[in-house]
């Protein structure tokens, strides 16, 4: 969940599992847990091999493509000036699913928004400013994903000046590269969870359908659920602004969802949104964080267009309480 952690994809020498559980005659699941991108993660998968080396792989080279942590990947390299990038299938694959989401949200989906996010001190260059609206104005003129375009695996920027940010679409993915490696092993049954996103398959293996929590927006750092839910084949993602956010010199609240229309760092009247969908966990970990931008009536608007997606909302309405809306 973004609202826990901002998916620090971190040094590959964070890469550990701290625990690996091997099936048992009277319960035939594999589970890993360790740390990876800056967050923790969890893998259960209904089958009695050990894929940990080979998802260890996978992470390690996630994280050489996708990583602003790591300065030599290849999104580090592109933002640093460097055009004789030649991306491979997992950059050119996040970059079309972002250029896609960027034109369904009317653009509050924008990795572009990625030198605001350093400015207000949220991101990788561990910036922290309170902007004024001069100078907001003068980092937005550098955001908008359709100053990016790529040919033949070269990104070309319109304006040198604009950085790439996929935090909050790539840690999504890189569970849609475990559960697709998973997949390709025949291993059908299986939960991928990191930092709260999560991609399940099939069922565990007394046949219940996977069930896992959503939070309740608590802003004392403590950890409680709103509800249950079950997912079949489905994915999941979260994201909200009770946890990340800081005070300013000011006094002002300033949260690490980026509005890219308008350049601020303030939330709207949404507290938290979970997106559920039967397609790849990329993508609601995207539109969750397109929907933290919107607002409530925004986002109520936009699923009435994409009834595949289902919601929980956590909003604050006029009277200043907090309700829940969901569409299933």
């Amino acid at each position: 969940m973004k609202s826990k952690l901002l998916f620090y994809l971190g040094c590959i020498c964070l890469i550990c599992v701290v625990a690996c559980k091997k099936s048992s005659p009277t319960d035939p699941t594999t589970k890993l847990a360790g740390v990876v991108f800056g967050t923790t993660y969890s893998i259960k998968y209904v089958a009695d091999t050990d894929y940990k080396t080979s998802i260890d792989s996978l992470f390690q080279i996630t994280n050489a493509s996708l990583s602003t942590y790591i300065a030599d990947s290849d999104i580090s390299r592109i933002n640093a000036g460097d055009t004789t990038v030649v991306v491979d299938n997992l950059f050119l694959e996040v970059f079309q699913k972002s250029k896609r989401i960027y034109k369904e949200t009317s653009g509050y989906f924008d990795p572009t928004v990625c030198n605001l996010v350093n400015a207000w001190g949220f991101g990788y260059k561990k910036e922290q400013q309170d902007l004024d609206s001069a100078q907001v104005k003068t980092l937005m003129a550098h955001v908008g994903f359709d100053k990016i375009v790529v040919n033949d695996r070269k990104l070309r920027k319109e304006d040198a000046a604009v950085c790439l940010d996929f935090n909050s679409i790539a840690k999504g993915y890189g569970i849609d590269v475990v559960g697709r490696f998973l997949e390709s092993k025949g291993i059908v049954n299986y939960l991928v969870e990191i930092g709260g996103e999560i991609r399940a398959r099939g069922v565990k293996f007394n046949g219940e359908l996977w069930k896992v929590g959503i939070d309740n927006p608590n802003t004392d750092g403590s950890r409680s659920f709103s509800k249950l839910v079950t997912l079949d084949n489905q994915s999941m993602a979260s994201s909200g602004n009770y946890r990340k956010f800081r005070i300013g010199a000011n006094g002002k609240k300033y949260v690490h969802t980026i509005n890219p229309k308008t350049g601020f760092a303030v939330e709207s009247n949404l507290l938290s949104a979970t997106v559920f969908a039967p397609g790849d966990c990329a993508d609601v970990d995207a539109y969750a964080t397109a929907f933290m931008a919107m607002g409530f009536e925004k986002t109520k608007l936009f699923l009435a267009k994409f009834p595949e997606l289902r919601v929980v909302l956590l909003y604050v309405n006029q009277e200043g309480s907090i309700q829940e809306y969901t569409n299933y």
